[in-house]
């Protein structure tokens, strides 16, 4: 297998990046070093949903499987990029903005919303970010799509407290990845996406090294 390309879609960790209103703030910092201790270690505290990461049906559903009790297969597959980055702040995806891509999905495909929105990362305006009304998601689900994809913190509007999106794609055992970026550097034909996340047992979700390989498909 030769791997033609490697897009990381992955965010910086950081003391700096966004989190969603409410979440644990990041703190990473040195914890011993070549010149005490004989090796470099860095301490690391952050919340299961911290920078680009994935989450499991039981972020949204009690009784929805665990970060680390989802397929695998859910993780892994070809992508559709689906194009939205001509939307304004808190402005809906609707079923018209994706339609020319529907008949591209099937069971196993890995949609990816590209706002375009990462850009704004650091600024206010990051948490205004556009977002996928459920009836999308809906009609992906029907189409067999389990594993959704977007460049902002949330794919549900941030600052409210329903979350139909999340909703809907745990009822189902379906996953969600956010925070992503560079979607732009997708210049190929049917990508394959990585989303494997840590492993942290009974959790919600876990951060991931999410990319997008040129396998010459």
């Amino acid at each position: 297998m030769k791997v033609k390309k490697i897009v990381d879609l992955s965010i910086p960790l950081t003391n700096y990046t966004p989190i969603y209103p409410g979440d644990p703030k990041p703190s990473i910092r040195v914890a011993t070093t070549i010149a005490n201790e004989g090796y470099n270690l860095h301490y690391v505290h952050i919340g299961s949903q911290t920078g680009s990461h994935v989450d499991a049906p039981y972020h949204f559903d009690d009784y929805g499987q665990k970060i680390d009790e989802c397929n695998l297969r859910l993780f892994f597959g070809t992508g559709v990029v689906i194009p939205v980055n001509g939307k304004n702040e808190q402005e809906e995806i609707r079923l018209q903005d994706v339609e020319d891509y529907l008949d591209l999905l099937a069971e196993g495909t890995i949609v990816l919303f590209h706002t375009g929105w990462s850009r704004f990362a650091g600024e206010e305006k990051y948490f205004r970010h556009p977002y996928v009304h459920v009836e999308v998601i809906e009609e992906m689900i029907n189409r067999g799509v389990r594993t959704f994809c977007i460049d902002t913190i949330n794919l549900d509007f941030t600052g409210g407290t329903k979350f139909p999106a999340h909703s809907a794609i745990a009822a189902v055992g379906g996953i969600i990845a956010e925070n992503l970026a560079n979607f732009e550097s997708i210049d190929f034909p049917n990508p394959v996406i990585s989303l494997f996340p840590l492993k942290i047992a009974g959790a919600d979700g876990a951060p991931v090294r999410a990319v997008a390989l040129d396998l010459g498909l």
